[in-house]
C-alpha cells in the first residue's frame, strides 16, 4: 500500500499553476462586443484611419477580444482611437466607453515617428495595431476587474459554491471514495461544496478510465471536468498513472486521498481563472 501511495503521489497535475490557454482567456473576459471606431482626429487620412481601425480590431480579435471595425450597435462597448503629436512623434491613444457612453478608461501605445504615422502605410499601421493590442487588452482586464469588485453578487465578493457529482468508471469503491475525498479537499481551498448542482456556481465531475497495459499493469486516467452554471465547459484536470493489475479492485482508501489532494488544486485553478481571480 505504501508503494502504491507513493506512486499515486507522482500523478501529474497539468493544470496546477498553468490552467491552459482557455482558462487564461476566461480570466480576462472582454466586453460582449467592442466596436473599434475609425478615428476622426488622429492625424491620418480617412483611408489610413480605416486601415488602422481594422488593424486594431484584428489584433484584439487575435487576443480573443470580440472586437469589430464596425459602427457601434446598441449594447456595444466602444473603443475610440485618438492621437497626440509630441516632440516629433505621434502617441496613439485609446479610450473605452461602455454601452451608455461613459468613459471607463484610457491607455496609450508606444510613440510612433511622426513621418511614419502621417505616411499611413498599411504595413506600418498593422504593426502599430498589433503593438496597441497589448495595452488595450490590459485596460479591458482592469475595467472588468473593477466591475466585478463593485458588484456585490459577483463571485469575487461571495463564497463560490461547487457541486461535486458522483465519480464514474472506477473499479472497486473508487467512485464513492474519490467523490468523497474531493468534497473534503475543495473546502480547504475556500470553496463551499454541495452535493447537488442546483444553485451551484460550478460543477465538478470525475471520470476514471482504466485500461490494461503491458507487464500486468493497468493504465489509469482520472479526469476532473469543470463546468459553470450555464453548462459551459471550463477545462479539466487529467491525472495519469500505471498500477499493478487488480490493485484498485477493492478499497481505494489512502489512494483516493492522495488523488483528490493532487487534483483539487488544479480544479481550483480552473475555477479561479474563470472568474478572473487567482489565489
Amino acid at each position: 500500500m505504501l508503494a502504491l501511495l507513493a506512486g499515486c503521489g507522482d500523478l501529474p497535475r497539468p493544470f496546477a499553476g498553468n490552467p491552459g490557454a482557455t482558462a487564461v482567456r476566461l480570466s480576462q473576459p472582454p466586453p460582449a462586443r467592442l466596436a473599434v471606431e475609425a478615428p476622426g482626429g488622429a492625424l491620418l487620412t480617412d483611408k489610413a484611419a480605416a486601415t488602422l481601425t481594422t488593424a486594431v480590431a484584428l489584433a484584439l480579435a487575435a487576443r480573443e477580444v470580440p472586437a469589430v471595425a464596425d459602427p457601434p450597435r446598441k449594447g456595444d462597448w466602444r473603443l475610440v482611437i485618438g492621437a497626440t503629436a509630441q516632440d516629433g512623434t505621434v502617441v496613439p491613444g485609446f479610450t473605452v466607453l461602455d454601452p451608455q457612453g461613459a468613459t471607463k478608461g484610457s491607455t496609450e501605445a508606444a510613440p510612433v515617428d511622426a513621418a511614419i504615422w502621417s505616411r499611413g502605410d498599411p504595413v506600418d499601421l498593422a504593426r502599430i495595431g498589433n503593438q496597441a493590442a497589448g495595452p488595450i487588452a490590459t485596460l479591458l482586464t482592469g475595467i472588468e476587474a473593477a466591475r466585478r469588485e463593485s458588484d456585490p453578487t459577483s463571485l469575487v465578493n461571495r463564497p463560490i459554491r461547487v457541486a461535486v457529482k458522483p465519480v464514474t468508471g472506477a473499479p472497486g469503491d473508487g467512485d464513492a471514495a474519490l467523490a468523497r475525498q474531493m468534497r473534503l479537499e475543495l473546502p480547504k481551498l475556500g470553496l463551499v461544496v454541495q452535493d447537488q448542482p442546483a444553485g451551484a456556481d460550478f460543477t465538478v465531475a470525475g471520470q476514471v478510465i482504466a485500461t490494461p497495459a503491458a507487464g500486468h499493469q493497468v493504465h489509469v486516467e482520472i479526469r476532473w471536468g469543470v463546468i459553470d452554471a450555464s453548462g459551459h465547459d471550463l477545462g479539466r484536470v487529467v491525472q495519469l498513472n500505471e498500477v499493478p493489475a487488480g490493485t484498485l479492485n477493492g478499497f481505494w482508501a489512502d489512494i483516493a486521498v492522495v488523488v483528490a489532494q493532487e487534483a483539487a488544486g488544479g480544479v481550483n485553478d480552473v475555477i479561479q481563472n474563470s472568474i478572473g481571480k487567482r489565489k
